[in-house]
């Protein structure tokens, strides 16, 4: 079908609606037009005929958009449908479907439910007809997302859970078989989500859990984790693993197809019009004519049976099915699978706990290399979930507070509902997987009422199971690049704030202690410790040990940084630019999140490890508080000395060096380096407060 003939078929949709259609925008999760992006396009685009009505229409999608706020329905409709014609007249097919968008959200505000569900078969027959015709992979893909996603709201607000899911999961595959080619993010975006896409997801995991199918829900939970980076980096790379989305029902499936015929069957309905329709009027045989009024009015009928069919009774008996498939867990997850097995792998008894925030309950997800994944809900609210989270914060970076009563708490919340669960599995390491803002606590410091959390087990952070390999074991032979800023000053810009870095004088004596105890460390310091001087010589090492400030900033991702020994810096993104194939462990031992007091989702902690391992590098070591640094060079030194001994994975070592720390009782040659170090007495006999060894999370593979 030619440009032409694809706004002929529009046109005859909109005129098919226009008799009681307008557009206008509810509040909460359906598409609106990104006004404010398509105003900056136009002030830089050359004046144009076409520039002039693409301009009219954002203006007046803007003025419908005040509107409809303002209740003012019928006015916002004019306006709207004035839009439509305009954006039909010049051949737009992406503001077309936006508008088809916005019909069905002015519908869906005013409870009229079945004309919005048309509304939005509309704009998914146009979509599908652009991705036929699509240059550039991916971009249909985004807009198909838009418009699942607003039916997928749309069977929310009619209670209808499993059609919910259906849509939305239409919404995630798309948006995740974009990741394959993510510079399609990049394209001019003609609308957008008036709430993020990546609580989109959330909707959808939320969904899921509550209708106690939890093996599905594991999978959006790696997705959500995903979408969050894709917010805050931009242009995150997908696999093929990730593409696949979230796998659909056999019982969803029929549903799908009657959805693909529907749009199919109206493009070929629009290709036939549109070929009589070129035929001037005087020239068309009786039979012509009368063949056309059949076309138009199937095409009605077309979206009006998919209608009926989703409020039939077949429907309602598929809704059924779903629900008693997915209570007995009855998928082909190839993911939950291969979860299983890098488990199943793993030399000590391992699971993976992922919670889940909503408004009003924590939900936690348990999975073991032998079961399905095990659900547990706490009720608790957001808000005090959170104050909590940032009480214990604040607590942890005092070393004379007594923390243990919040830290009990959080245990009661995290970790209580499945003590049972991880008794009877038998596991020494928690794979975590936090969500929101619980990426600014250790879980390592939450207590039991009788022993820290890191004491019964390692703890293993990843970013997400799909982005994490997790099994593969390093090297045999450590071979160690340790670097350090000791001395001198730097002020560092972080949007319109300065901050001020002083060297560190332990950063000195710790990557010192390295090179006496690890064989072939290569030490570099100070001015000698550069980006040009640093970077091309890491891939050479194993473990990359870096004695200096970083900072994980909540904002943009050159927001976060790592500063270098002569004063300049990495970013975020900068780092992704590093190869480091060959090096297993990444230590940042003086980095700290929420710089300057703000916290955030803690999506600036999930990008640095997905950073770290975009590199190549398999883990990292990262601090969530700056310590200060006599009593870090005492956790690194002891940590190195266990690593060294060649008994320990990576996890395993942390974990006895936070315990030595508790207890008191550190190697012996740890010992004597700190007395030949002259570390003052306080750091040899009193680090058992979290606030000295519960910073030190691991991030990525453990082994």
């Amino acid at each position: 079908m030619s440009p032409q003939q694809l706004y002929g078929t529009v046109l005859t949709f909109a005129l098919l609606m226009s008799a009681g259609c307008g557009i206008a925008f509810p509040e909460h999760t359906p598409v609106t037009v990104n006004v404010q992006q398509e105003d900056k396009q136009q002030e830089s685009a050359q004046t144009s005929p076409s520039n002039n009505s693409e301009t009219a229409i954002i203006q007046l999608n803007k003025q419908a958009i005040n509107l409809s706020e303002e209740g003012r329905f019928a006015d916002a409709l004019q306006k709207l449908k004035k839009a439509l014609e305009i954006s039909t007249e010049i051949e737009k097919p992406l503001l077309i479907g936006a508008t088809f968008n916005n019909t069905g959200r002015v519908y869906q505000q005013q409870g009229k439910y079945q004309q919005a569900l048309k509304s939005y078969l509309l704009a998914l027959v146009i979509h599908k007809e652009l991705a036929l015709k699509e240059t550039n992979p991916g971009v249909a893909h985004i807009n198909f997302g838009k418009t699942y996603s607003n039916l997928g709201y749309l069977f929310a607000l009619q209670n209808q859970p499993e059609l919910a899911v259906f849509f939305y999961k239409h919404c995630v595959n798309n948006r995740e078989k974009v990741r394959l080619n993510p510079k399609a993010f990049s394209q001019p975006k003609l609308d957008a989500y008036s709430i993020t896409v990546a609580q989109t997801y959330r909707a959808l995991g939320e969904v899921l859990i509550k209708s106690n199918r939890t093996a599905e829900a594991q999978k959006i939970m790696d997705l959500i984790k995903l979408e969050e980076l894709e917010g805050y980096l931009q242009n995150i790379e997908g696999s093929q693993r990730s593409a696949k989305g979230v796998e659909l029902l056999a019982t969803e499936k029929p549903i799908k197809q009657k959805l693909d015929k529907t749009l199919d069957d109206s493009i070929a309905l629009g290709k036939e019009i549109i070929k009589l329709r070129q035929i001037p009027p005087e020239k068309r045989s009786p039979q012509q004519k009368q063949r056309l009024t059949q076309l138009v009015v199937q095409e009605q009928q077309l979206l009006e049976d998919f209608n009926n069919f989703i409020a039939s009774s077949e429907i309602q008996e598929q809704v059924e099915k779903i629900n008693r498939t997915a209570r007995r867990q009855n998928l082909d997850l190839e993911s939950l699978n291969a979860i299983r097995d890098d488990l199943a792998k793993l030399p000590e008894k391992s699971v993976l706990i992922y919670p889940l925030l909503l408004n009003n309950s924590l939900e936690l997800i348990f999975i073991t290399p032998e079961s399905p994944p095990i659900r547990r809900t706490v009720t608790v609210k957001q808000e005090e979930l959170q104050q909590t989270i940032r009480d214990f914060r604040q607590a942890l970076q005092n070393p004379s507070r007594d923390i243990k009563k919040t830290a009990n708490q959080l245990y009661n919340w995290l970790i209580k509902p499945i003590e049972k669960d991880l008794k009877q599995t038998g596991a020494k390491t928690l794979l975590y997987a936090p969500d929101g803002q619980l990426r600014y606590i250790p879980l390592s410091a939450l207590y039991d009422g009788k022993q820290w959390l890191v004491q019964r087990y390692n703890i293993n952070h990843i970013t997400a199971a799909s982005l994490t390999n997790f099994n593969t074991p390093p090297e045999s032979q450590l071979r160690v690049l340790a670097a350090a800023f000791t001395k001198g000053n730097y002020k560092v810009k972080v949007g319109n704030r300065q901050f001020a870095f002083s060297g560190l004088p332990f950063a000195g004596k710790e990557v010192d202690y390295l090179a006496t105890t690890l064989p072939g460390t290569k030490k570099i310091i100070d001015d000698a410790f550069s980006p040009k001087l640093t970077v091309p010589q890491m891939d050479d090492y194993t473990i990359v040990h870096l004695a200096t400030h970083a900072a994980f900033m909540v904002g943009k991702p050159e927001d976060s940084f790592i500063l270098f020994g002569n004063g300049e810096r990495a970013t975020l993104k900068e780092i992704a630019t590093w190869s480091l194939p060959s090096v297993d462990l990444v230590v940042l031992s003086a980095c700290e999140t929420g710089l300057g007091g703000r916290l955030g989702n803690g999506e600036e902690i999930l990008g640095f490890g997905y950073q770290i391992q975009r590199t190549g590098a398999k883990s990292a070591i990262a601090s969530l508080w700056a310590v200060d640094d006599g009593g870090t060079q005492v956790l690194m030194n002891t940590f190195y000395d266990l690593l060294y001994s060649g008994k320990l994975t990576k996890v395993e070592a942390l974990q006895k060096a936070q315990i030595a720390l508790i207890t008191g009782n550190l190697p012996a040659s740890s010992n004597q380096q700190h007395r030949n170090n002259n570390i003052p007495a306080k750091f040899n006999t009193n680090l058992s407060h979290p606030y000295y060894w519960a910073p030190f999370i691991l991030i990525g593979n453990g082994l």
